[in-house]
């Protein structure tokens, strides 16, 4: 799955010094002038790459619930994962 697949990327046209910009998905809307634009690939955090300091997802707590970047679905990298329910006796006072 690719995750900036809404993010445009650069096409060579034939004169070097300009650029004609496409969306990775066509279904997307070209970019405006005042949008971000990608002009490399990010590089990919699920798996280690010491090159680049990525430590990798591999054996992290991910939060079951959470639809943000702690979540299971986008920490796990579609690998899937385990849920655990653990019961804490407290002492209260």
């Amino acid at each position: 799955v690719q995750r900036n697949d809404a993010a445009p990327h650069r096409v060579p046209r034939r004169d070097r010094y300009r650029f004609q910009l496409r969306p990775h998905n066509p279904d997307h809307k070209s970019p405006g002038n005042r949008d971000l634009v990608y002009l490399e690939p990010s590089p990919g955090f699920c798996e280690k790459n010491p090159r680049l300091g990525i430590p990798g997802t591999h054996g992290r707590t991910c939060n079951d619930t959470s639809i943000g970047v702690d979540g299971c679905d986008l920490m796990c990298c579609g690998r899937g994962y385990i849920t655990e329910t653990m019961f804490v006796v407290e002492r209260c006072n």
